[in-house]
C-alpha cells in the first residue's frame, strides 16, 4: 500500500493547477518605469515627459525615467516603444506627430498607432506658434505670404526633422496659401533654434510654449498662430485664420501611450495614476501659464478623439502631397 501511494503521488501532483507562489506574484510595476521620447532633449515632447515622471513616480512607487529615442522624425522612439515589452514598464510619449501625422507621412509605417498603442491618457494641447528670425524684413504673416508669391524659394523656414510637427505645420499652411519656400530640416528643434536666432533660417512653426520664450526675450518675432483663436499670452499676434492667407487650424496634443497587450490590471494602474497626476491643480496652472490646454477625457474620449485624430490628420497630409523624405 505504501508502495501504491509513492508512484501514484507524482502522476497526482501532475494534474494539480500550478498556482503561483506569493514570491512569483509581482505587483505592478515591479521595476522603474521609462517614458519613450522619440525627439531629442528640449522641446515641448521631451518637456512634458520629465514633467510627467516625476509626478508618477511617487504615486507608483517606482523612478520613472525619460528616454530620448531620437531617428527619422519620430518614428525610431515611437516603433521602439510600440515592440517593448508589452508589461507597462515601458510607455511612450505620444501626440499629434507620431500618433495622428506619421501614418500619412510615411507609405510603409513600421507599427499602426491604433493597433500598437492603448492611449493612458492625454494632458495637454498645444497651439503653434510661426515666429520669424529678428531681422526679417517682412513683419507679418501677409507679408511672407506676399514675398513668398513674388519671389518663390527665396524665404526658408526650420523645422525639427522631416515629418515633424514643425514640417507639417508649416507645410500646410504655405500649401493652403499656394506659394513655395523652402524647408530646413534639422535635427531637432533646438538645432533649429540656433540657426534662426543665429539669422541664417528665416521662420519656424514651432509649439506656443517652446517659441514663447524666445518671443518674450525679443529674439524672434511672432507672426500668427494656428488655434483658432488668439493666445492670451500674445493677444496682439493674430490666428492664421485671422489673417485671411490660410484656413488652417492646428494643435498639437500630447499624452501617455502603452503598447498593446499590456495586462488589464497595469492599465487601469497607470490610468488612475495619470488621472491623478492631472488633477493637480498646480500642475495644470503651469500648463496654462505655458499656453496649453488641459485635455480632460475620459478613457472612452480619449479613446473616440485619438480614432479621429488619425483618421482626419492621415488623409490632410496626404492630400497635401507631404511626406517624410
Amino acid at each position: 500500500m505504501n508502495r501504491r501511494r509513492f508512484v501514484l503521488a507524482p502522476a497526482a501532483a501532475a494534474v494539480l493547477p500550478a498556482w503561483p507562489t506569493r514570491a512569483q506574484i509581482r505587483p505592478f510595476p515591479s521595476q522603474p518605469v521609462r517614458i519613450v521620447v522619440p525627439t531629442p532633449p528640449g522641446g515641448a515632447f521631451d518637456t512634458l515627459a520629465r514633467q510627467l515622471a516625476d509626478r508618477l513616480a511617487p504615486l507608483l512607487g517606482q523612478s520613472v525615467v525619460v528616454e530620448n529615442r531620437a531617428g527619422s522624425g519620430t518614428l525610431l522612439g515611437t516603433d521602439a516603444a510600440a515592440k517593448a515589452i508589452p508589461d507597462g514598464h515601458t510607455l511612450l510619449l505620444g501626440a499629434l506627430s507620431n500618433i495622428a501625422l506619421n501614418p500619412g507621412l510615411y507609405p510603409r509605417l513600421p507599427y499602426q498607432p491604433l493597433r500598437d498603442f492603448k492611449p493612458i491618457g492625454l494632458a495637454v494641447s498645444y497651439s503653434y506658434t510661426l515666429i520669424a528670425r529678428k531681422n526679417l524684413r517682412q513683419r507679418s504673416l501677409v507679408e511672407v505670404v506676399r514675398e513668398a508669391r513674388e519671389r518663390p524659394d527665396t524665404l526658408t523656414y526650420a523645422s525639427a526633422g522631416n515629418g515633424s510637427g514643425q514640417h507639417v505645420a508649416a507645410a500646410l499652411l504655405f500649401g493652403q496659401a499656394q506659394v513655395k519656400l523652402v524647408h530646413v530640416p534639422y535635427r531637432g528643434v533646438q538645432a533649429a533654434y540656433q540657426d534662426l536666432l543665429g539669422d541664417r533660417v528665416d521662420l519656424l512653426f514651432d509649439i506656443s510654449p517652446v517659441a514663447r520664450a524666445h518671443v518674450d526675450a525679443g529674439s524672434v518675432t511672432a507672426l500668427a498662430v494656428s488655434s483658432r483663436e488668439r493666445q492670451p499670452f500674445h493677444p496682439q499676434t493674430p490666428s492664421v485664420r485671422e489673417t485671411g492667407v490660410a484656413p488652417l487650424e492646428m494643435e498639437s496634443w500630447f499624452g501617455l501611450f502603452a503598447p498593446s497587450g499590456v495586462p488589464a490590471a497595469a492599465l487601469e494602474r497607470l490610468r488612475n495614476a495619470f488621472g491623478q497626476v492631472m488633477g493637480q491643480a498646480d500642475l495644470a496652472q503651469r500648463i496654462e501659464t505655458l499656453g496649453g490646454r488641459v485635455l480632460r477625457m475620459s478613457t472612452a474620449q480619449t479613446e473616440t478623439f485619438v480614432k479621429e485624430e488619425v483618421a482626419k490628420w492621415t488623409q490632410l497630409v496626404r492630400d497635401a502631397h507631404i511626406t517624410a523624405d
